[in-house]
């Protein structure tokens, strides 16, 4: 599935997303637990990488500065269940995907 973004009430972007895809796994949570995909891109893209190891936050500053890979992990629904987000290097593509499909 491919998403498109407007300009309007965005929190500043740290990065460019590229085309944003989802897996069928990544499709079917964000559909259970109610979630809002659009609202999760945008807090990858801000900064704000949900629930992830300090390292990794370290790793993400460092990526966005340097055009590396971004990581991040939201849980969601009754089970916390995690939804991950990844812009690739590139920044050519956004894919988010549960843990087990990467």
């Amino acid at each position: 599935m491919n998403f498109e973004f407007s300009n309007s009430n965005r929190p500043k972007s740290l990065f460019p997303l590229g085309q944003v895809v989802a897996t069928h796994g990544a499709l079917d949570l964000l559909d259970r637990s109610a979630t809002n995909a659009f609202a999760l891109l945008q807090r990858h893209q801000a900064g704000d990488w949900g629930d992830i190891h300090p390292d990794d936050v370290t790793a993400n500053r460092e990526a966005v500065q340097h055009g590396f890979r971004i990581l991040s992990s939201y849980p969601l629904g009754t089970q916390a269940e995690r939804l991950w987000i990844i812009t690739e290097a590139d920044r050519s593509v956004t894919t988010l995907l549960l843990p087990s499909e990467y």
